[in-house]
């Protein structure tokens, strides 16, 4: 698949993405900074946690910005803040946007919050972007042309991943909290070196890109991560030299109808991937024995 010849205004909508991003990012830090005096705190009850008036209004201006270019009824458009139901969506091109990944570190003032946003077809993605606003940088990917860094003033420099040659060097990269038993068990008896503790999934995954970190592991328990943590990290990921599969090693498939993504994910910068899913899924075959 050449997305070039399936997406013919490529160009436009790599514009028109940027732009989304760079747009949503100045919303998001203007609430966070404080310059916008809406409560940050949550304002609308879900589920899957607190809601800010942030991550609405950067979820307001992406649409926008995107189905000014993106026709709705050509492209779908999963959002988290939008979306309803159980049916995947129909149109072969779907948008699937994270506005504000990491709603806690960002009502907790950590900075390590995130702005995804990425184009599937077919349920794998081809286009994305993962926005750092407290960084003023923004990674962007193609598929099939490499994953690029871009700064405020305009600087665009591609990235490449820094595999590691041993196993025991390589550094995990985790949430500071949200980890289960089960989770938590598996983590202790891989053989990784150090860990390095960081918020919101997009800001992980630009860890591995920078070479601060070498991998990162998903787990779901009683709940699990969505379509819209993964899809944009795990674009500008791969495009950059690493890996990101389940534990089978199988592609992850978004826009399925369940968008939450069940199971084992391992995301690295290359080194020693198969190894260590492999020795993920002995690990928790003998964890679910013993339990």
């Amino acid at each position: 698949m050449v997305i070039s010849e399936l997406l013919p205004n490529l160009d436009s909508g790599l514009t028109t993405l940027r732009t989304a991003g760079w747009g949503a990012m100045e919303i998001l830090q203007s609430y966070y900074s404080g310059q916008n005096q809406t409560n940050l705190n949550a304002n609308e009850d879900k589920q899957d946690g607190p809601v800010t008036a942030a991550d609405l209004a950067a979820n307001q201006y992406i649409l926008a910005t995107l189905q000014a270019t993106f026709n709705p009824e050509e492209f779908g458009y999963l959002s988290e803040e939008t979306h309803q139901g159980n049916e995947p969506l129909p149109q072969d091109w779907v948008w699937i946007i994270d506005p504000l990944d990491g709603t806690r570190d960002f009502i907790d003032k950590t900075g390590e919050y995130a702005l995804h946003i990425a184009l599937t077809y077919r349920q794998r993605p081809v286009l994305a972007l993962v926005g750092m606003p407290e960084a003023q940088k923004l990674y962007y990917a193609i598929q099939g042309q490499g994953c690029f860094r871009e700064t405020k003033a305009g600087a665009i420099t591609p990235v490449k991943v820094k595999p590691k040659t041993e196993l025991e060097s390589l550094t995990l990269v985790v949430s500071r909290s949200h980890r289960d038993q089960r989770f938590q068990d598996l983590i202790d008896r891989l053989p990784f070196g150090d860990r390095h503790y960081v918020g919101s999934v997009g800001c992980k995954i630009v860890t591995i890109l920078e070479g601060q970190s070498d991998v990162y592991i998903s787990l779901s328990g009683k709940s699990a991560a969505k379509d819209w943590d993964f899809a944009a990290p795990e674009l500008i990921l791969t495009e950059a030299g690493g890996e990101f599969t389940y534990f089978d090693q199988t592609p992850v498939l978004y826009n399925r109808g369940d968008v939450r993504q069940w199971g084992g994910i391992l995301a690295s910068n290359g080194s020693h991937h198969g190894a260590l899913c492999e020795q993920a899924v002995e690990i928790l075959a003998e964890l679910d024995q013993n339990n």
